[in-house]
């Protein structure tokens, strides 16, 4: 359970979401969705070199934030700590957020699957898929796609490279990337709707560690983009988590349909 303090806090936070909706707050807006095109993709998992094709759909420009969750936790106190029942979020679910605040426009991280899906859901949204996620990825400042250019890729790896920090800065909105949407490599890894379904199954993570070995390695070796270290480290990542788990690096951004 929150402190009073934290309760005070998400109360606040709440009223100015409230006044958002309606254009007022402290000239506080609704979130912003940019409209993604769609198209054909060369995708990095194993699609036996056929390119997939990606329907227009609409994106957060931002992931969502610490203000806007804790605005989430007062109107659905079903989700808040110690009410979440354990299947749905572990021990680590918006571990240090009492005890350490942060700032309310930084990424809100530390929340499952499950709870970023009750997020989106309840601004009409859902989470993107994977490839309507790497598609937007794939854009630097003025092209759709610079994963061929080796600078860019180079640049992505040495944010990467940077040890977490232990506070995560607010959101920057200077330097969307051609799309208008912002801090899609920077800050923290991001929850996308079928993590789970990458390319390890169900059935390969149920038959224990060397078969989940057997079936990684083996779909290594037919990805369509050996050469994009970051956005396979994003892949490795999401094949290894559960849906309840909430890790400290892990955020969300929210997807709506054309």
């Amino acid at each position: 359970m929150f402190t009073t303090g934290t309760r005070a806090r998400i109360m606040q936070m709440a009223c100015i979401a409230a006044l958002a909706q309606s254009g007022t707050a402290y000239g506080a807006a609704a979130p912003r969705y940019v409209q993604i095109p769609g198209g054909l993709f060369r995708t990095a998992l194993p699609v036996d070199g056929a390119k997939v094709a990606v329907a227009p759909f609409r994106l957060r420009a931002q992931p969502v934030s610490r203000r806007e969750y804790e605005a989430f936790l007062h109107r659905h106190r079903e989700w808040q700590p110690g009410r979440v029942p354990a299947l749905f979020a572990d021990e680590r679910y918006l571990a240090g957020w009492e005890t350490s605040p942060g700032l309310p426009d930084a990424p809100a991280t530390a929340i499952s699957w499950y709870a970023a899906n009750a997020y989106c859901a309840s601004e009409q949204a859902r989470l993107p898929s994977w490839h309507e996620w790497e598609f937007v990825a794939a854009a630097d400042a003025t092209r759709r796609d610079a994963r061929d250019d080796p600078a860019w890729r180079e640049e992505i790896i040495g944010w990467y490279e940077k040890p977490a920090s232990m506070s995560l800065p607010a959101m920057s909105s200077q330097h969307p990337n051609a799309y208008g949407v912002h801090n899609m490599h920077r800050l923290i890894w991001e929850w996308v709707e079928d993590f789970n379904g990458l390319f390890v199954t169900v059935d390969s993570r149920n038959q224990g560690e060397q078969k989940l070995l057997e079936t990684c390695g083996a779909a290594a070796l037919s990805l369509g983009d050996r050469d994009n270290y970051a956005i396979l480290m994003r892949v490795a990542l999401l094949s290894s988590v559960s849906a309840r788990d909430s890790l400290e690096s892990m955020g969300f951004r929210c997807a709506r349909n054309h």
